[in-house]
């Protein structure tokens, strides 16, 4: 693999990054060892095993450096000197935190993969590392994945961690040894002058991108705030810390209550988030917002079977109703507003700032990048984000895959981020904060699960024949 210019987003994303505000993605995949008497690894062989399949996937071996044109542009190139190890390693708890049981190892390995988080990626080398936690030897163990967003966004980053679980992996084992040797048909000669068709099509382009980018920038005007007071846990200034939390929420639980209120999952996934924020505010006796905080809901532009080069985003912006009592009608609040996010699209409104990046030069993003992040909170409050992941089961060496937790990173002004991916019939949830600006993180983990359990109780069949005739109307 050969030099590669940054696409105008990831060269946004590597230019946003700072001491206290990494952009990188992360999640926590915990394994258990295998029953008895299938073989399975240790955290020890885990490491080696993670080393070898990660110096396998070529984009790993890729790092940043600048260019001289385009001027502020940079480019993947192979790092010469790559050394897997420098990128893989192990941790191990302290003793005191070990339960064989793995409800002590669960919440020390969180503890520390918050304490990972927030020490930024070194910029001179491929901008990834991995994790191995460890406990007992025999125990459970886990590994934390960071993937700086310039690298992947999250469905790029599920492509390119999936390389380290046994079913990818022998499968691209076996391509590899199988793969065929036939020379490629020769392409014929081109110049690198562009015929008369070619600008015509450029120029037509540019045009539509223009166009694009200056009803996306008039919507981002008209959606900015200028009173920026919200909920003030989710708008106080970085410390640039980092704390973790998990929960997992049962997705048939999820699906009954999706089948009531239609939409989609993801629709009541978020009605769950605007639930568990109201709940945790009052808990803490914070006074609900004057306005409801607004959540950042990016949505993938990558076309199905399209190459997984360079990040392909825009977002959706929603108001999150904690102003609203009633669980279900938060809900149909949520389906309304997301239904008519839709009906404009990805490439409409102030959520999709992030096509405007496509549209300017890299010197822009070399100096803009900065103050753009700091306008973050002049459009929303929370980053809330889904993570597809593989619907079979996954493993390592033999040991089960258990529950994986993705994570975002926190822009500049936000102080939460949500994370949400399903696997083996759970929906896994991954919280990252501030450190000092949500210390009771763990707090709001719960408050998810209260809310999914009184949306559970409100349910009787009567009337969710009703509510679903309201949603119909």
């Amino acid at each position: 693999m050969g030099t590669e210019l940054l696409a105008p987003l990831d060269l946004a994303f590597w230019h946003l990054e700072s001491d206290a505000h990494p952009m990188h993605l992360g999640a926590l995949a915990v394994f258990s060892p295998p029953p008895a008497p299938a073989p399975g690894v240790d955290a020890e062989a885990a490491l080696e095993l993670l080393g070898t399949r990660a110096a396998a996937i070529p984009r790993l071996r890729m790092r940043v450096r600048d260019v001289l044109l385009p001027v502020g542009g940079a480019a993947w190139s192979v790092d010469k000197d790559f050394d897997v190890y420098r990128h893989v390693k192990r941790v191990r708890l302290p003793q005191g935190e070990v339960d064989p049981a793995g409800g002590g190892f669960m919440a020390g390995a969180t503890r520390l993969a918050g304490e990972l988080m927030e020490q930024p990626l070194e910029r001179g080398l491929p901008p990834w590392q991995m994790y191995v936690i460890s406990g007992a030897d025999d125990g459970p163990f886990a590994v934390l994945v960071k993937l700086h967003h310039a690298l992947a966004d999250g469905m790029r980053a599920v492509a390119i961690g999936a390389g380290i679980f046994d079913e990818i992996a022998s499968v691209g084992a076996r391509a590899r040894g199988g793969a065929s040797t036939r020379l490629a048909r020769p392409v014929p000669p081109r110049s690198w002058m562009p015929g008369p068709r070619q600008v015509a099509g450029f120029a037509l382009g540019r045009i539509e991108d223009l166009g694009r980018a200056f009803g996306v920038g008039a919507s981002v005007v008209r959606a900015s705030r200028l009173d920026l007071r919200g909920a003030p846990a989710l708008t106080a200034t970085s410390s640039g810390t980092r704390r973790l939390a998990t929960t997992d929420l049962d997705a048939e639980a999820v699906g009954r209550i999706r089948r009531i209120v239609g939409g989609t999952t993801n629709d009541v996934l978020l009605g769950v988030v605007a639930g568990a924020l109201r709940r945790w505010m009052l808990e803490r006796g914070d006074r609900l917002p004057d306005a409801d905080p607004r959540a950042l809901v990016p949505v993938s532009r990558r076309r199905p079977g399209a190459a997984a080069t360079g990040n392909r985003l825009s977002a959706y912006l929603l108001g999150l109703p904690v102003s609203e009592a009633d669980p279900w009608n938060r809900l149909r609040a949520v389906r309304t507003a997301m239904d008519r996010n839709k009906a404009a699209g990805p490439l409409r409104g102030a959520g999709a700032v992030a096509v405007l990046a496509d549209q300017l030069p890299s010197l822009a993003h070399r100096f803009g990048a900065p103050l753009a992040g700091s306008a973050a909170r002049m459009l929303f409050d929370v980053l809330v984000t889904s993570v597809p992941l593989p619907r079979s089961a996954l493993s390592l060496g033999g040991c089960p895959l258990q529950a994986i937790y993705p994570m975002a990173p926190l822009a500049r002004g936000q102080s939460l981020a949500v994370a949400l991916s399903t696997y083996s019939g759970r929906v896994h949830i991954g919280l990252v904060a501030d450190g000092k600006a949500v210390p009771d993180l763990e707090r709001l983990a719960r408050c998810a699960e209260d809310e999914l359990r009184e949306l559970l109780a409100l349910m009787p069949a009567d009337q969710g024949a009703r509510l679903s005739e309201d949603v119909r109307l």
